[in-house]
C-alpha cells in the first residue's frame, strides 16, 4: 500500500455509508460521504480525491448521469460504481458512462477494498512516463493531454486512456479482447459495441482536420495506430 487514500463515497443509504466509512477508516483511509448525487457531483468537481465510490441508484441524480457529467467536465478521478443491478448489460452501461470499474451488490468487503486499491495503482501508474512520442502524435501521460502535429486533441478521460493504450502499442494490432481487459478492466466480452463506439469517437477526434488517417481497422483482428504524418 502506498499511503492513505482520499475517497469520495456517494450513497443515499446512511447505514451503508457508515459501513464503508468504518471499513476504509480502519486502514487509515479518509472517506468523505455525500448523501445526494448533486452533492457528490459538486464535491467531486471542487476537491481532489484518489477514488470515487458511487452508488448507481440515488434519489436525485442517478450514478450513470453523475459519472457522465464528471467525465464531460474533465474530472478524471477513478470511479468505482456500486449497484444492486449486476447483469452484464448493467455493468456495461456503467462502464460506457465512464466508470472505471463496476461492482454488484451484495459484495464482500475484501473485494471492494481490493478493487479500490487496484484502481489507485492503475491511476498512479499513469505518471511513470512523462511523454510518449510516435510519428506526429504526442501523449503527455502526467498531464493527460494528447497532440497531433502539435495540435491539441480534446479527448475525454476514456478517449485518452484508449489513445494512451494505442500509442503504448504503436504500430501493433490491438485486439478487442486487449482493450476490454486493459482499458475497461473486463475479463469478459459484454457482447455490446462499447469498444466500437469509443473507437469511433476517438478516431473522429484524432482525424478531424487532418488529411491522413490515424487509426486503421484490421478486419477480423482489431485496430492499429498509424504514425499520423
Amino acid at each position: 500500500m502506498s499511503g492513505a487514500l482520499s475517497i469520495l463515497y456517494v450513497e443515499d443509504d446512511r447505514r451503508a455509508a457508515a459501513e464503508i466509512q468504518e471499513l476504509f477508516s480502519a486502514n487509515g483511509d479518509r472517506v468523505t460521504w455525500e448523501a445526494t448525487g448533486s452533492g457528490g457531483l459538486l464535491r467531486a468537481g471542487m476537491e481532489d480525491f484518489d477514488i470515487i465510490i458511487l452508488d448507481r441508484m440515488l434519489g436525485d441524480i442517478d450514478g450513470l448521469t453523475i459519472v457522465h457529467r464528471l467525465r464531460e467536465s474533465g474530472v478524471g478521478t477513478p470511479v468505482l460504481m456500486l449497484s444492486a443491478l449486476g447483469r452484464t448489460t448493467d455493468r456495461t452501461e456503467g462502464l460506457e458512462a465512464g466508470a472505471d470499474d463496476y461492482l454488484a451488490k451484495p459484495y464482500e468487503a475484501c473485494e471492494l477494498q481490493a478493487r479500490v486499491q487496484a484502481l489507485h495503482r492503475r491511476a498512479s501508474g499513469r505518471e511513470h512516463s512523462a511523454v510518449i512520442l510516435y510519428g506526429a502524435f504526442e501523449c503527455h501521460v502526467k498531464a493527460r493531454t494528447a497532440f497531433r502535429q502539435d495540435r491539441h486533441l480534446a479527448l475525454s478521460p476514456r478517449e485518452f486512456e484508449l489513445f494512451r493504450y494505442f500509442i503504448e502499442n504503436a504500430g501493433e494490432t490491438v485486439t478487442r479482447e486487449m482493450l476490454l481487459k486493459d482499458v475497461w478492466n473486463m475479463s469478459f466480452d459484454p457482447q455490446t459495441n462499447v469498444v466500437d463506439v469509443n473507437i469511433g469517437r476517438l478516431r473522429r477526434k484524432l482525424e478531424d482536420g487532418f488529411d491522413t488517417p490515424a487509426l486503421e481497422t484490421i478486419w477480423g483482428s482489431g485496430y492499429r495506430l498509424l504514425d499520423g504524418r
